[in-house]
């Protein structure tokens, strides 16, 4: 608790430091009051580490936590009344002072002209400032001290490696085996069961996911599936999970009966590996999944469990144990884990290291979290003794499961990292979290630290990768750019307990009233049709924060907005909602209002008192056309999610929304409007955003060419950028359409910060020259708006460069996509002007073939690392400096690429080639550093060699009669190199 009142303190404290200073404090008659206020706050502040130690053991220091708390809670929403209050009367009696009069600069007394209403809040700050005093009493009578802060430890930037090493031992290797094994030469039986048991921790579920994933699998059953089930599962929402993984739709609304019958429909003489994770009960199999699944012809299930007599139940018929880890293959999982390179850099502190495995259990979860915390001291044997004798290794109150490491990795953390971990506790076991999501979340709950020049935005990610690096949230495997994670079930249990007072994660209506008037941060897991929350005064009801978190979307209803006075974050996803009623502008103290997939048809105007509002998301709302012109009233407004929402009218003026960073599905106009609202946006209305770090655009065909090309050239912020034109069904674009689009993508020139670029549906037939520009020869054969626009790229200033020095297009762009690009039919990064110019060149300088490489001077694309072309019928070939300048890229996608004829000479390409729909593809080679190639429907493709690294293959049931031709020569290479056969799958 102490950790989340830390930041709420300090909130609380520098807003009242900018009361002070205002001018209207002086009729008020309170600034010394307001200055005794704060002081109390910043005292206060300073006893809270000290209060969180002792608040464990003591139940009176956790009572006076309890006491702040709630003080601290009511102070904030006293500066959302006044600002609210005053936004409502500086509209009425606008001042005539041009600061004060700014969206974002709304003072709070001078915005307040009725002397009422300055009696009531002058009122309600004495009061508090008594109610505080009490407190701060209390924690001198309580003796609380004043500790030194913890030495904040700096948060983790994206771009340091966050790849976790190989850290499976050989013990769970041999299990793997064996295991595998086994599945294989009983995969003919009707249902054969294994197990796998062990303490929470110890790392079941890894074992079982390398059994999942092992290739000797993929292929033989008709259907796979992997199933987290937890200790509260729902029955719908596992059938669901099974249907998703066996490629079965599902409607909405659907039964268990008649989820089964359509799982059994499914299965009838069919194959099938399950994966139970996480299993509690029994019945799971019992009672829910083995009628359906009888239906099946032959089929193979494996259970992960803590409790043999769940095993037992289930008819297991091989179990596998298992064990903690041994002192030796503990202490290399320590080591590995703090991201040191050889056991030499820390061989004398092993005996110490075998001390710190003893206190872990031997248990891998354990040992992951506390080498995160080792690793940010110094490599020492005084900073590890001190370290094996921290007090948090033995906290009271704790349960046996939780305490010492994975309590002590909490108590290592920063203040500022603790809340967003116990934030964490909101969410379900085996909950898979956006990164995007949660960032937000953080963001509008006021968790994030400013610091000059970043965007919170920017901070908060950064938060997410130092949890990532602690151990403390497991990146989605599947997903390589860690945008998904969960957090392990011990983990969350540890959050949890610790936040107990203020969160909670399942069916309200299980809560007393008395527990829910306490509790500020609710998330809704039910199986239940409608939310149901226990009978309570509106005025009782403190909560700040309401998630939605069920597999089964409940229905919420329209009286939400009338029970939840004090609501902040309001998550409202799913068809449940139909219409938004005027009410909910009384909800002032709103900062995230989330309907997604709702079925609202309009916005009322009212949203227009929402001045705190942070976050609007409205995408997929089928039935929304338009918004309201209140939308550009949210001064405080920084993301607005539009994606897959209809929308063709909005209101004149988002470049207002000076604080706006995230625009998701933002329309493109074609110049049709009324006076106050237009069909979309004009490409102009986002001159003033400077603050954009996302940026989606749609219908870019009807834009009107800008008057500059520095529209997003200078947004310094702007790191994920989406350039979507409408695919033309009935009739192709004209010739005038073609270049219109050339010309705005021309002017669309991107800052050279950005990491994301999204093309799709361009429709001209050359790109523009900051993507394809050109990027050879000495600097006589530059054009100098050519050669202004690649510097605009590189971030380089003046036009004194010498041809020599390096320049690196794109320095941070990490994923490229192009998609649905009918028109495009070359690709190089030097123009053919100049290729004709360098051939003839007389100034005796080599002559350089059209297409070929760029000099040592020029770089390109050096962190791409995910390359898509999807649909681009027309295009011929890949620009040769691909393969010679993007020596980050490890994953090449090329889908219905029908005139490509050769993808060759990638030397750096490292993981992943696949290819699909690529008609004319003859030859695949050279690609030396190649893992896994997929191929699917390429008829002509009659050679692919020169893949020395390459360790798995993937083929459709088409290519296999044609791969004869080439596969024997791969499996003979690979024989030489690695004396194995390569490993040919079905894809």
């Amino acid at each position: 608790m102490a950790a989340i009142l830390d930041s709420l303190v300090g909130s609380c404290a520098k807003k009242l430091q900018e009361m002070i200073t205002e001018e209207a404090v002086h009729i008020l008659g309170v600034k010394e009051e307001l200055k005794e206020l704060q002081r109390k706050m910043t005292q206060i502040q300073c006893v809270l580490n000290d209060a969180e130690e002792r608040s464990t053991k003591e139940s009176a220091v956790n009572n006076w936590l309890g006491e702040l708390r709630d003080a601290m809670y009511y102070a904030d929403d006293i500066i959302d009344m006044a600002r609210s209050e005053g936004g409502k009367l500086l509209a009425e009696h606008p001042s005539s002072s041009t600061e004060s009069t700014k969206c974002g600069g709304i003072s709070f007394f001078t915005c307040i002209p009725n002397v009422l209403n300055r009696r009531k809040i002058a009122v309600q700050i004495r009061d508090f400032n008594a109610q505080l005093e009490k407190i701060s009493k209390l924690s001198e009578f309580l003796k609380l001290q004043k500790l030194q802060p913890k030495a904040e430890v700096s948060t983790v930037r994206k771009s340091i490696n966050l790849v976790e090493p190989n850290l499976v031992g050989k013990e769970t290797l041999h299990a793997c085996k064996r295991l595998v094994g086994l599945v294989l030469a009983n995969k003919e039986k009707k249902a054969y069961k294994v197990g796998i048991v062990g303490t929470g921790g110890i790392g079941k579920t890894t074992l079982a996911q390398k059994i999942y994933n092992d290739q000797k699998i993929k292929g033989v059953f008709s259907n796979q599936a992997w199933i987290c089930v937890s200790q509260k599962y729902s029955e719908v929402a596992i059938l669901k999970e099974v249907l998703r993984n066996f490629g079965v739709h599902e409607e909405q609304g659907e039964t268990v009966g008649e989820l089964s019958s359509k799982l059994a429909a499914a299965v009838t003489d069919k194959s099938f590996f399950l994966v139970l994770d996480d299993v509690w009960q029994p019945e799971v199999w019992t009672n829910l999944l083995r009628i359906p699944l009888h239906a099946a012809a032959t089929g193979v299930i494996l259970a992960t469990t803590r409790h043999d007599t769940v095993a037992h139940a289930i008819g297991m018929e091989n179990l596998h144990r298992v064990d903690l880890m041994s002192a030796d293959v503990g202490w290399e999982m320590l080591w590995k884990s703090m991201h040191v390179n050889e056991e030499k850099d820390v061989e004398k502190l092993q005996d110490m290291g075998y001390d710190i495995v003893r206190k872990c259990g031997g248990l891998p979860l354990a040992i992951k979290v506390t080498a995160s915390v080792l690793a940010t001291k110094e490599k020492t044997e005084n900073e590890w003794r001190k370290f094996i004798d921290r007090s948090a290794w033995s906290v009271g109150n704790l349960p046996t499961e939780l305490s010492g490491a994975l309590y002590l990795s909490y108590d290592d953390l920063p203040s500022h990292l603790k809340q967003c971990f116990l934030y964490l506790a909101l969410y379900p076991e085996d909950w898979y979290i956006e990164r995007n999501d949660l960032i937000r979340l953080w963001v509008t709950e006021g968790f994030i630290e400013e610091q000059q020049g970043q965007l919170l935005e920017d901070i908060s990610e950064e938060y997410c990768y130092e949890l990532i690096y602690r151990n403390l949230l497991q990146p989605d495997p599947r997903r390589g750019d860690h945008s998904r994670f969960k957090i392990h079930d011990l983990l969350r249990q540890l959050a949890q307990h610790i936040s107990r007072e203020e969160s909670f994660c399942g069916d309200p209506q299980s809560l007393g009233a008395k527990t829910l008037s306490k509790l500020r941060r609710v998330s809704v897991v039910t199986d239940k049709d409608f939310i149901v929350l226990p009978n309570i005064d509106k005025e009782m009801i403190r909560i700040r924060t309401l998630l939605l978190t069920s597999a089964k979307i409940p229905n919420v209803g329209n009286t939400i907005f009338k029970i939840l006075p004090c609501i902040q974050v309001l998550d409202l996803t799913g068809p449940s909602i139909q219409t938004i009623p005027d009410c909910i502008g009384s909800l002032i103290h709103l900062r995230l209002l989330d309907l997604n997939g709702t079925l609202i048809s309009c916005l009322p105007e009212s949203i227009s008192s929402l001045l705190n509002l942070q976050i609007l998301n409205l995408q997929r709302c089928q039935a929304l056309h338009s918004l309201p012109s209140a939308i550009i009233q949210l001064c405080n407004l920084r993301r607005l999610g539009l994606d897959g929402t209809p929308i063709n009218k909005v209101p004149k003026g988002i470049g207002r929304l000076e604080f706006i960073n995230d625009l998701e599905g933002f329309p493109i106009g074609a110049g049709g409007d009324n006076g106050k609202t237009q069909d979309g946006w004009k490409l102009e209305e986002l001159a003033h955003l400077s603050l954009l770090r996302q940026l989606d655009m749609i219908k870019l065909e009807r834009a009107t060419p800008y008057s500059t090309d520095s529209l997003l050239r200078n947004k310094k912020h702007l790191k994920v950028l989406n350039l979507s034109c409408t695919e033309r069904t009935d009739e192709p674009y004209s010739e005038e359409d073609v270049s219109n689009i050339e010309k705005i993508f021309e002017q669309l020139i991107p800052p050279h910060n950005l990491e994301d670029l999204f093309v799709g549906g361009f429709f001209g037939r050359k790109f523009p020259t900051w993507l394809a520009a050109q990027s050879k020869m000495s600097e006589n054969y530059w054009s100098s708006s050519s050669y202004q626009d690649w510097t605009r790229i590189c971030g380089l200033q003046g036009d004194n460069r010498r041809s020599t020095d390096a320049v690196v297009a794109f320095p941070k762009l990490e994923m490229l996509v192009m998609e649905n690009m009918p028109n495009w039919e070359e690709w190089s990064f030097v123009e053919e002007g100049h290729a004709e110019a360098a051939e003839g060149g007389e100034d005796g300088s080599p002559e350089i073939q059209k297409g070929e490489a760029p000099s040592p001077g020029m770089q390109l694309l050096l962190r791409l690392k995910k390359l898509g072309l999807h649909d681009c019928p027309r295009l011929g070939s890949l620009p040769r400096q691909q393969g010679q300048e993007a020596t980050s890229l490890k994953l090449l996608d090329i889908r219905g690429a029908t005139c490509l004829k050769v993808v060759e000479d990638l030397p750096f390409l490292s993981e992943l080639l696949a290819i699909q729909r690529c008609d004319s593809l003859e030859r695949v080679s050279n690609l030396p550093q190649v893992g896994e190639l997929r191929i699917n429907d390429c008829p002509g493709l009659r050679c692919v060699e020169g893949l020395a690294s390459l360790q798995q293959l993937l083929l459709d049931e088409g290519m296999k009669e044609l791969s004869s031709q080439w596969i024997p020569g791969l499996q003979q290479q690979h024989k030489e190199l690695h004396g194995e056969d390569l490993d040919v799958y079905d894809w």
